[in-house]
C-alpha cells in the first residue's frame, strides 16, 4: 500500500498571487507593497514513500495532493497480477506455489539490494533465495513443522555462507540476513500452509480479498474524511479515519467470505477475521514504511510500473498471512 492512499483527495495546488482590490487607478503604476499575498504551499519531504505532506495555509485550507503514480500503469499491472494469481490458484495449485516462490525471491533481491546500497549491509542472497523457496515448498508439503526446519537450515546457511567474506561486520550482516529470512519467505510460507487445506484455494482467495479490501476501505474513507494522522512520524499520509474504513470494509468482506466461500465458516467468524486482517495489514504497511524511512527511499524497487517493487505490494500481505492462517486454524481447522 502507498502512504498517499489514506489522506485527503489530491488535486492541483496553486501559487501565491496578489489580490486585486478593484480597477487599476489612472496614472503611473506603483508597486503596492502592502497588497495581500497568499503564501506558497509548504511541502515537507517524505523520504519514506508516498506524497509529500502539504500543510494548511493561513486560512486553514489544506491543499490537495497531486497523484504521484501512473494510474493507468498501476491499474494495468494490478489486473495482470490478479489474473496470474487467480488462474494459477484455481487451475493448478503447484503453479501458485511457483508464483509465491518467485515473489519471495524477487522480494529478497529487492530488500537485500536496498540494504547494500543505502546501509552497506551485505546480506547473503544465494542461501536466502534457495532457503526461501524451500520454506514455501516445505510448508505446503510438510506443514508447519517442515517450514520450521527449512527456516532453521536457511539461518544456518546464512551464517556459513557469510564466513567466506572478511570477518568485519559479520555479526551485522548475518543478523540482517536472519531478519530478512523471517520477514519475507517465512511469513510468505503461511500462504502455502493455507493453500494445503482441502479448500485451500478459497482460503487464499479470502486472505487476498481481505487485504485488498482493507486497503480499499482505507483509501476510500481516508480520501474523503481523513483528517487526524494515524502515525505522522512514520507515514504522514495515513489517518485514523482511514484505519476505521479499513476495519469496517474488511469485517464486512470477512463475513461474506466466511459465509459463502469457506466450508464450516460463519459470518461472525468472518467479522473477527476481517478485523485481524485490517489491523495486521496496517501494521505491515507501517512496518515497511519504517524500513524505507530508515533507508531513505520511497519504493523498494521499480519492477512494477505504478506500484514500485514486489516488496511494495507484499508489505501488507506478509504480516496478514500468519494472522489469517491462525484464525482459519481456530475456526475451521487445518484441513
Amino acid at each position: 500500500m502507498n502512504e498517499s492512499s489514506w489522506g485527503p483527495p489530491p488535486a492541483a495546488g496553486y501559487v501565491g498571487r496578489t489580490e486585486q482590490a478593484g480597477p487599476a487607478p489612472a496614472g503611473p503604476v506603483r508597486e503596492n507593497r502592502h497588497a495581500a499575498q497568499t503564501p506558497p504551499m509548504s511541502i515537507v519531504p517524505d523520504p519514506g514513500g508516498g506524497e509529500p505532506e502539504q500543510r494548511p495555509d493561513r486560512a486553514g485550507r489544506r491543499p490537495r495532493k497531486r497523484a504521484g503514480r501512473n494510474l493507468r500503469a498501476a491499474v494495468g499491472v494490478g489486473l495482470g497480477l490478479g489474473a496470474v494469481v487467480l488462474v494459477s490458484l484455481f487451475v493448478y495449485k503447484p503453479a501458485f506455489l511457483g508464483v509465491i516462490a518467485v515473489a519471495v525471491v524477487v522480494g529478497l533481491w529487492e530488500l537485500s539490494s536496498r540494504l547494500a546500497d543505502r546501509k552497506g549491509i551485505r546480506v547473503p542472497l544465494p542461501p536466502l533465495a534457495v532457503g526461501g523457496a524451500a520454506m514455501v515448498m516445505a510448508g505446503y508439503l510438510r506443514g508447519a513443522e517442515g517450514a520450521w526446519v527449512a527456516v532453521a537450515l536457511t539461518a544456518l546457511a546464512v551464517l556459513v555462507w557469510r564466513m567466506a567474506a572478511p570477518p568485519e561486520n559479520y555479526l551485522r550482516d548475518v543478523t540482517a540476513g536472519v531478519f530478512v529470512a523471517f520477514y519475507v519467505p517465512f511469513l510468505a510460507t503461511f500462504v502455502a500452509l493455507m493453500l494445503a487445506a482441502d479448500d485451500g484455494s478459497w482460503r487464499v482467495l479470502t486472505f487476498l480479498l481481505l487485504t485488498v479490501v482493507s486497503d480499499t476501505g482505507a483509501y476510500a474513507v481516508g480520501w474523503r474524511l481523513g483528517r487526524r494522522k494515524l502515525a505522522p512520524r512514520i507515514s504522514p499520509g495515513k489517518t485514523r479515519e482511514g484505519l476505521a474504513g479499513a476495519v469496517v470494509f474488511a469485517m464486512a468482506a470477512g463475513a461474506l467470505c466466511m459465509h459463502f466461500l469457506i466450508d464450516g465458516g460463519t459470518w461472525w467468524q468472518g467479522l473477527l477475521l476481517g478485523l485481524g486482517a485490517a489491523v495486521s495489514a496496517t501494521l505491515g504497511d507501517l512496518g515497511e514504511s519504517m524500513i524505507k524511512r530508515d533507508l531513505g527511499i520511497k519504493d523498494m524497487g521499480t519492477l512494477l510500473p505504478g506500484h514500485g517493487g514486489i516488496m511494495d505490494r507484499l508489505d501488507s500481505l506478509l504480516p496478514t498471512a500468519p494472522v489469517v492462517w491462525l484464525l482459519f486454524l481456530a475456526f475451521v481447522g487445518a484441513e
